[in-house]
Protein backbone atom coordinates (compact mmCIF):
# COMPACT_ATOMS: atom_id res chain seq x y z
CA UNK A 1 0.00 0.00 0.00
CA UNK A 2 1.48 3.31 -1.08
CA UNK A 3 2.11 6.29 1.88
CA UNK A 4 -0.58 8.95 2.35
CA UNK A 5 0.27 11.92 0.82
CA UNK A 6 -2.27 14.09 2.42
CA UNK A 7 -4.00 13.40 6.03
CA UNK A 8 -7.02 12.97 5.49
CA UNK A 9 -5.95 10.20 3.39
CA UNK A 10 -6.04 8.36 6.94
CA UNK A 11 -9.16 7.16 8.06
CA UNK A 12 -8.71 7.33 11.97
CA UNK A 13 -7.23 10.75 11.35
CA UNK A 14 -10.60 11.65 9.73
CA UNK A 15 -12.38 9.89 12.46
CA UNK A 16 -10.23 12.33 14.79
CA UNK A 17 -11.23 15.43 12.96
CA UNK A 18 -14.58 14.71 12.70
CA UNK A 19 -14.97 14.59 16.69
CA UNK A 20 -12.91 17.34 17.02
CA UNK A 21 -15.64 19.10 15.06
CA UNK A 22 -18.39 18.09 16.64
CA UNK A 23 -17.37 18.04 20.47
CA UNK A 24 -15.69 21.53 19.97
CA UNK A 25 -19.27 23.17 18.49
CA UNK A 26 -21.10 21.44 21.09
CA UNK A 27 -19.01 22.78 23.65
CA UNK A 28 -18.58 25.82 21.82
CA UNK A 29 -22.57 26.38 22.08
CA UNK A 30 -23.06 25.12 25.69
CA UNK A 31 -20.20 27.64 26.84
CA UNK A 32 -21.54 31.09 25.32
CA UNK A 33 -24.49 30.29 27.05
CA UNK A 34 -23.35 29.45 30.13
CA UNK A 35 -21.77 32.74 30.01
CA UNK A 36 -24.37 34.63 28.26
CA UNK A 37 -27.11 32.78 31.28
CA UNK A 38 -24.31 33.71 34.51
CA UNK A 39 -24.23 37.19 33.25
CA UNK A 40 -27.80 37.96 33.03
CA UNK A 41 -28.79 36.18 36.19
CA UNK A 42 -25.97 38.60 38.24
CA UNK A 43 -27.71 42.06 36.50
CA UNK A 44 -31.62 40.88 36.36
CA UNK A 45 -31.78 38.47 39.68
CA UNK A 46 -29.08 39.77 41.54
CA UNK A 47 -29.57 43.25 40.48
CA UNK A 48 -26.06 44.00 40.37
CA UNK A 49 -24.08 46.15 38.04
CA UNK A 50 -22.20 45.97 35.14
CA UNK A 51 -18.45 45.99 36.57
CA UNK A 52 -20.14 43.54 39.32
CA UNK A 53 -21.52 41.12 37.01
CA UNK A 54 -18.59 41.27 34.78
CA UNK A 55 -16.47 40.56 37.65
CA UNK A 56 -18.79 37.24 38.19
CA UNK A 57 -17.81 36.13 34.55
CA UNK A 58 -14.49 36.46 35.80
CA UNK A 59 -15.33 33.98 38.68
CA UNK A 60 -16.79 31.84 36.01
CA UNK A 61 -13.73 31.49 34.13
CA UNK A 62 -11.59 30.60 37.61
CA UNK A 63 -14.24 27.99 38.38
CA UNK A 64 -13.26 26.33 35.07
CA UNK A 65 -9.22 26.51 35.35
CA UNK A 66 -9.36 25.31 39.18
CA UNK A 67 -10.18 21.44 38.25
CA UNK A 68 -7.79 21.95 35.13
CA UNK A 69 -4.85 23.05 37.26
CA UNK A 70 -5.41 19.62 39.65
CA UNK A 71 -5.72 17.30 37.16
CA UNK A 72 -3.75 18.27 34.63
CA UNK A 73 -0.56 16.01 35.88
CA UNK A 74 -2.87 13.16 36.35
CA UNK A 75 -4.27 13.76 33.08
CA UNK A 76 -1.40 13.41 31.06
CA UNK A 77 -0.13 10.83 32.66
CA UNK A 78 -3.48 8.47 32.06
CA UNK A 79 -2.85 9.91 28.04
CA UNK A 80 0.07 8.56 28.60
CA UNK A 81 -0.82 5.12 29.99
CA UNK A 82 -4.57 3.84 28.88
CA UNK A 83 -6.28 3.97 25.50
CA UNK A 84 -5.95 7.47 24.60
CA UNK A 85 -9.75 6.51 22.80
CA UNK A 86 -11.37 5.60 25.87
CA UNK A 87 -10.09 9.01 27.88
CA UNK A 88 -11.39 11.47 25.33
CA UNK A 89 -14.63 9.07 25.00
CA UNK A 90 -14.99 9.62 29.15
CA UNK A 91 -14.37 13.10 28.81
CA UNK A 92 -16.63 13.33 26.53
CA UNK A 93 -19.39 11.31 27.93
CA UNK A 94 -18.93 13.73 31.20
CA UNK A 95 -19.82 17.07 29.07
CA UNK A 96 -22.73 15.26 27.23
CA UNK A 97 -24.22 15.24 31.09
CA UNK A 98 -23.70 18.69 31.64
CA UNK A 99 -25.70 19.85 28.50
CA UNK A 100 -28.79 17.00 29.73
CA UNK A 101 -28.41 18.36 33.14
CA UNK A 102 -28.45 22.26 31.72
CA UNK A 103 -31.19 21.36 29.40
CA UNK A 104 -33.65 20.11 31.94
CA UNK A 105 -32.72 22.62 34.63
CA UNK A 106 -33.94 25.24 31.73
CA UNK A 107 -36.78 23.20 30.66
CA UNK A 108 -38.23 22.66 34.38
CA UNK A 109 -36.79 26.20 35.32
CA UNK A 110 -34.66 25.40 37.94
CA UNK A 111 -31.29 27.19 36.81
CA UNK A 112 -29.70 29.18 39.32
CA UNK A 113 -26.12 30.55 39.48
CA UNK A 114 -24.76 27.45 41.60
CA UNK A 115 -25.67 24.94 38.76
CA UNK A 116 -24.47 27.12 36.39
CA UNK A 117 -21.03 27.44 38.52
CA UNK A 118 -21.12 23.81 39.52
CA UNK A 119 -21.33 22.44 35.70
CA UNK A 120 -18.89 25.11 34.31
CA UNK A 121 -16.38 23.85 36.84
CA UNK A 122 -17.32 20.19 35.62
CA UNK A 123 -16.65 20.70 32.07
CA UNK A 124 -13.03 21.91 33.31
CA UNK A 125 -12.93 18.42 34.65
CA UNK A 126 -13.97 16.79 31.03
CA UNK A 127 -11.69 19.27 28.93
CA UNK A 128 -8.32 18.27 31.19
CA UNK A 129 -8.96 14.81 29.94
CA UNK A 130 -10.23 15.33 26.40
CA UNK A 131 -7.23 17.73 25.00
CA UNK A 132 -3.89 15.71 26.02
CA UNK A 133 -5.67 12.38 24.72
CA UNK A 134 -6.15 13.98 21.30
CA UNK A 135 -3.69 15.79 21.05
CA UNK A 136 -1.32 12.98 21.47
CA UNK A 137 -3.48 10.37 19.08
CA UNK A 138 -3.00 12.51 15.91
CA UNK A 139 0.86 11.70 15.75
CA UNK A 140 0.44 8.22 16.21
CA UNK A 141 -1.91 7.85 13.04
CA UNK A 142 -0.32 10.69 10.77
CA UNK A 143 3.09 10.64 9.56
CA UNK A 144 5.88 12.79 10.48
CA UNK A 145 6.21 14.50 7.51
CA UNK A 146 2.17 15.07 7.22
CA UNK A 147 2.09 16.25 10.83
CA UNK A 148 1.84 20.29 10.53
CA UNK A 149 -0.40 19.89 7.55
CA UNK A 150 -2.60 17.94 9.72
CA UNK A 151 -2.30 20.39 13.02
CA UNK A 152 -3.80 22.63 10.10
CA UNK A 153 -6.33 20.80 8.96
CA UNK A 154 -7.45 19.80 12.56
CA UNK A 155 -7.43 23.56 13.03
CA UNK A 156 -9.58 23.83 10.82
CA UNK A 157 -11.82 21.54 12.14
CA UNK A 158 -11.79 23.50 16.00
CA UNK A 159 -12.20 26.79 14.24
CA UNK A 160 -15.30 25.95 12.13
CA UNK A 161 -16.79 24.58 14.76
CA UNK A 162 -15.82 27.26 16.90
CA UNK A 163 -17.35 29.59 14.60
CA UNK A 164 -20.44 27.29 14.18
CA UNK A 165 -20.87 26.80 17.41
CA UNK A 166 -21.53 29.97 19.48
CA UNK A 167 -23.34 31.40 16.45
CA UNK A 168 -25.69 28.70 17.01
CA UNK A 169 -25.73 28.60 20.74
CA UNK A 170 -26.73 32.56 20.51
CA UNK A 171 -29.70 31.98 17.98
CA UNK A 172 -30.97 28.84 20.39
CA UNK A 173 -30.81 30.92 23.80
CA UNK A 174 -32.76 33.43 21.33
CA UNK A 175 -35.70 31.03 20.45
CA UNK A 176 -35.03 29.35 24.16
CA UNK A 177 -32.94 28.90 26.90
CA UNK A 178 -32.99 25.01 26.65
CA UNK A 179 -32.34 24.73 23.04
CA UNK A 180 -28.27 25.10 23.01
CA UNK A 181 -28.27 22.42 25.83
CA UNK A 182 -30.26 19.89 23.37
CA UNK A 183 -27.80 21.03 20.61
CA UNK A 184 -24.97 19.76 22.27
CA UNK A 185 -26.43 17.05 23.87
CA UNK A 186 -27.14 16.18 19.85
CA UNK A 187 -23.17 16.57 18.44
CA UNK A 188 -21.55 15.11 21.64
CA UNK A 189 -23.06 11.74 21.00
CA UNK A 190 -21.89 11.96 17.54
CA UNK A 191 -18.58 12.37 18.37
CA UNK A 192 -18.43 9.58 21.07
CA UNK A 193 -19.26 7.53 18.38
CA UNK A 194 -16.04 8.52 16.03
CA UNK A 195 -13.59 8.75 18.85
CA UNK A 196 -14.86 5.02 19.64
CA UNK A 197 -14.25 3.90 16.07
CA UNK A 198 -10.82 4.65 15.84
CA UNK A 199 -8.62 1.49 15.32
CA UNK A 200 -6.54 0.88 18.94
CA UNK A 201 -2.83 1.96 19.02
CA UNK A 202 0.07 0.65 20.96
CA UNK A 203 0.32 2.54 24.01
CA UNK A 204 3.45 4.32 24.33
CA UNK A 205 6.91 3.00 26.03
CA UNK A 206 6.23 4.01 28.93
CA UNK A 207 8.00 2.70 31.70
CA UNK A 208 5.07 1.60 34.37
CA UNK A 209 7.54 0.13 36.86
CA UNK A 210 8.68 3.54 37.64
CA UNK A 211 6.24 5.49 40.24
CA UNK A 212 3.25 7.56 39.23
CA UNK A 213 4.11 10.38 40.86
CA UNK A 214 7.92 10.05 39.15
CA UNK A 215 6.62 10.14 35.78
CA UNK A 216 4.46 12.87 36.36
CA UNK A 217 7.45 14.72 37.74
CA UNK A 218 9.27 14.02 34.69
CA UNK A 219 6.98 15.60 31.76
CA UNK A 220 7.22 18.62 33.71
CA UNK A 221 11.20 18.25 34.08
CA UNK A 222 11.33 17.64 30.51
CA UNK A 223 9.81 20.81 29.14
CA UNK A 224 11.87 23.03 31.93
CA UNK A 225 14.98 21.55 30.57
CA UNK A 226 14.10 22.31 26.82
CA UNK A 227 13.89 26.40 26.91
CA UNK A 228 12.80 26.12 23.59
CA UNK A 229 9.78 24.44 24.85
CA UNK A 230 9.22 26.66 27.93
CA UNK A 231 9.51 29.31 25.43
CA UNK A 232 6.86 28.19 23.32
CA UNK A 233 4.32 26.78 26.15
CA UNK A 234 4.59 30.21 28.12
CA UNK A 235 4.44 32.47 25.37
CA UNK A 236 0.66 31.54 24.72
CA UNK A 237 0.32 32.00 28.39
CA UNK A 238 0.93 35.03 29.40
CA UNK A 239 -0.02 36.53 26.06
CA UNK A 240 -3.38 35.14 26.08
CA UNK A 241 -3.52 35.69 29.84
CA UNK A 242 -3.34 39.60 29.55
CA UNK A 243 -5.36 39.93 26.12
CA UNK A 244 -8.37 37.66 26.82
CA UNK A 245 -11.34 39.50 25.28
CA UNK A 246 -13.83 36.52 25.09
CA UNK A 247 -14.69 36.74 29.02
CA UNK A 248 -15.81 40.41 28.56
CA UNK A 249 -17.98 39.82 25.52
CA UNK A 250 -21.52 39.48 27.26
CA UNK A 251 -20.32 42.76 28.51
CA UNK A 252 -19.84 44.59 25.40
CA UNK A 253 -23.03 42.54 23.26
CA UNK A 254 -25.93 43.96 25.87
CA UNK A 255 -24.17 47.42 27.47
CA UNK A 256 -22.08 48.63 25.10
CA UNK A 257 -23.05 47.62 21.59
CA UNK A 258 -26.34 46.59 22.27
CA UNK A 259 -27.05 43.96 20.08
CA UNK A 260 -28.37 41.48 22.18
CA UNK A 261 -28.26 37.30 22.48
CA UNK A 262 -27.68 36.86 18.75
CA UNK A 263 -24.99 39.28 18.23
CA UNK A 264 -23.13 37.68 21.39
CA UNK A 265 -23.32 34.75 19.34
CA UNK A 266 -21.53 36.41 16.45
CA UNK A 267 -19.10 38.44 18.61
CA UNK A 268 -18.12 34.99 19.84
CA UNK A 269 -17.62 33.74 16.86
CA UNK A 270 -15.72 35.93 15.09
CA UNK A 271 -12.60 34.96 16.31
CA UNK A 272 -13.10 31.44 15.51
CA UNK A 273 -14.32 32.61 11.50
CA UNK A 274 -10.96 34.37 11.54
CA UNK A 275 -8.77 31.58 12.75
CA UNK A 276 -10.88 29.18 10.30
CA UNK A 277 -10.26 31.12 7.25
CA UNK A 278 -6.71 31.47 8.53
CA UNK A 279 -6.32 27.89 9.11
CA UNK A 280 -8.07 26.97 5.52
CA UNK A 281 -5.12 29.21 4.32
CA UNK A 282 -2.58 27.19 6.18
CA UNK A 283 -4.01 23.86 5.51
CA UNK A 284 -3.34 25.10 1.77
CA UNK A 285 -0.04 27.31 2.32
CA UNK A 286 1.48 25.68 5.71
CA UNK A 287 3.89 27.69 7.18
CA UNK A 288 7.11 26.17 6.57
CA UNK A 289 10.10 28.91 7.39
CA UNK A 290 10.78 31.40 9.98
CA UNK A 291 8.43 29.68 12.09
CA UNK A 292 9.43 31.30 15.06
CA UNK A 293 10.25 34.88 14.70
CA UNK A 294 5.97 34.11 12.56
CA UNK A 295 5.07 32.94 15.97
CA UNK A 296 6.43 35.66 17.75
CA UNK A 297 4.51 38.26 15.09
CA UNK A 298 1.66 36.60 15.29
CA UNK A 299 0.55 36.75 19.19
CA UNK A 300 1.50 40.81 18.51
CA UNK A 301 -1.11 41.27 15.90
CA UNK A 302 -3.01 39.53 18.18
CA UNK A 303 -2.63 42.04 21.22
CA UNK A 304 -2.79 44.86 19.12
CA UNK A 305 -6.65 43.90 17.41
CA UNK A 306 -7.30 43.28 21.10
CA UNK A 307 -7.02 46.88 21.93
CA UNK A 308 -8.44 48.04 18.64
CA UNK A 309 -11.90 45.78 19.86
CA UNK A 310 -11.63 47.39 23.25
CA UNK A 311 -11.85 50.82 21.86
CA UNK A 312 -14.41 50.39 19.17
CA UNK A 313 -17.74 51.60 19.51
CA UNK A 314 -19.19 49.84 15.91
CA UNK A 315 -20.72 46.62 15.71
CA UNK A 316 -19.01 45.98 12.58
CA UNK A 317 -15.89 46.63 13.33
CA UNK A 318 -15.86 44.73 16.52
CA UNK A 319 -16.72 41.72 14.82
CA UNK A 320 -13.70 42.21 12.02
CA UNK A 321 -10.86 43.20 14.56
CA UNK A 322 -12.19 39.51 16.54
CA UNK A 323 -12.19 37.82 13.17
CA UNK A 324 -8.21 39.70 13.00
CA UNK A 325 -7.93 38.52 16.39
CA UNK A 326 -8.62 34.99 15.74
CA UNK A 327 -7.00 34.61 12.69
CA UNK A 328 -3.42 35.56 14.67
CA UNK A 329 -3.81 33.48 17.64
CA UNK A 330 -4.67 30.58 14.74
CA UNK A 331 -1.07 31.60 13.36
CA UNK A 332 0.27 30.99 16.61
CA UNK A 333 -1.70 27.88 17.74
CA UNK A 334 -0.49 25.83 14.16
CA UNK A 335 3.15 27.20 14.71
CA UNK A 336 3.01 26.41 18.43
CA UNK A 337 1.49 23.08 18.27
CA UNK A 338 3.15 21.86 15.59
CA UNK A 339 6.93 22.75 17.17
CA UNK A 340 5.23 20.87 20.36
CA UNK A 341 4.25 17.91 18.89
CA UNK A 342 7.61 17.18 16.73
CA UNK A 343 9.80 18.22 19.59
CA UNK A 344 8.60 15.73 21.81
CA UNK A 345 9.17 11.97 22.40
CA UNK A 346 6.02 10.14 21.90
CA UNK A 347 6.12 8.14 25.45
CA UNK A 348 6.03 11.60 26.90
CA UNK A 349 3.33 13.66 24.76
CA UNK A 350 0.33 13.04 26.99
CA UNK A 351 2.68 14.70 29.93
CA UNK A 352 3.99 17.42 27.77
CA UNK A 353 0.43 18.09 25.93
CA UNK A 354 -1.43 18.18 29.15
CA UNK A 355 1.40 20.67 30.25
CA UNK A 356 0.65 22.71 27.00
CA UNK A 357 -3.44 22.13 27.74
CA UNK A 358 -2.83 23.49 31.43
CA UNK A 359 -0.90 26.73 29.70
CA UNK A 360 -4.03 27.38 27.62
CA UNK A 361 -6.04 26.97 29.70
CA UNK A 362 -4.80 28.95 32.35
CA UNK A 363 -4.53 31.89 29.79
CA UNK A 364 -7.77 31.47 28.55
CA UNK A 365 -9.79 30.92 31.86
CA UNK A 366 -7.27 32.90 34.38
CA UNK A 367 -7.48 35.45 31.65
CA UNK A 368 -11.32 35.93 32.14
CA UNK A 369 -10.60 36.35 35.71
CA UNK A 370 -8.15 38.85 34.98
CA UNK A 371 -10.21 40.63 32.84
CA UNK A 372 -13.64 40.00 35.50
CA UNK A 373 -11.20 42.03 38.29
CA UNK A 374 -10.00 44.48 36.00
CA UNK A 375 -13.11 45.75 34.63
CA UNK A 376 -14.51 46.14 38.13
CA UNK A 377 -11.53 48.44 38.70
CA UNK A 378 -11.01 49.57 35.09
CA UNK A 379 -14.86 49.00 33.18
CA UNK A 380 -15.26 46.46 30.63
CA UNK A 381 -13.13 48.87 27.79
CA UNK A 382 -10.09 49.35 30.00
CA UNK A 383 -9.71 45.79 31.15
CA UNK A 384 -9.51 44.80 27.33
CA UNK A 385 -7.28 47.82 25.88
CA UNK A 386 -5.05 47.24 28.96
CA UNK A 387 -4.40 43.40 28.93
CA UNK A 388 -4.08 43.94 24.63
CA UNK A 389 -1.15 46.01 25.55
CA UNK A 390 0.28 43.56 27.81
CA UNK A 391 -0.32 40.91 25.11
CA UNK A 392 2.27 43.15 23.09
CA UNK A 393 4.63 43.63 25.87
CA UNK A 394 4.62 40.18 26.35
CA UNK A 395 5.56 39.85 23.07
CA UNK A 396 8.48 41.54 23.21
CA UNK A 397 9.94 40.32 26.45
CA UNK A 398 9.97 36.78 25.25
CA UNK A 399 11.91 37.62 22.04
CA UNK A 400 14.07 38.51 24.55
CA UNK A 401 14.20 36.00 27.07
CA UNK A 402 13.76 33.31 24.72
CA UNK A 403 15.95 33.82 21.51
CA UNK A 404 15.54 30.49 20.68
CA UNK A 405 12.14 30.94 19.38
CA UNK A 406 13.70 33.62 16.86
CA UNK A 407 16.43 30.81 15.80
CA UNK A 408 13.38 28.25 15.29
CA UNK A 409 13.70 28.90 11.21
CA UNK A 410 11.49 25.10 10.45
CA UNK A 411 9.68 22.85 12.45
CA UNK A 412 12.51 19.84 12.34
CA UNK A 413 13.31 19.25 16.14
CA UNK A 414 15.03 22.21 17.86
CA UNK A 415 17.67 19.93 19.84
CA UNK A 416 18.55 18.01 16.78
CA UNK A 417 19.49 21.43 14.88
CA UNK A 418 21.36 22.56 17.58
CA UNK A 419 23.15 19.91 18.04
CA UNK A 420 24.16 19.74 14.46
CA UNK A 421 25.40 23.20 14.78
CA UNK A 422 28.17 22.37 17.13
CA UNK A 423 31.43 20.96 15.31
Amino acid sequence: MSEPTHPLQIRDYRLIWLARFFAVNAMNAVVVVIGAQVYQFARQSHGMSQSEAAFVLGLLGLAQFIPFMLLTPVAGLIADRVDRRYVAAAASLIDLGICIALGLANATENLSLPLLFALAALHGVARVFIGPSISATVPNVVPATLLPKAIAISSIAWQSAAVIGPAMGGFLLAASPALPYWYGAALLLVAITCILAIRPLPLPAVNTDQHPLRQIAEGAQFVWRERFLLGCVTLDLFAVLLGGATAMLPVFAYDILHVGDEGLGLLRGAPALGAALMAVWLGIRPIQHNVGAKMLWAVAAFGIATIVFGLSQNFVLSLATLAVLGAADAISVFIRGSLVQLNTPDEMRGRVSAISGLAISASNELGEMQSGLAAAALGAVGAVVVGGVGAVLVTVLWAWFFPELLRAKTFAPQYRQQKEAVP
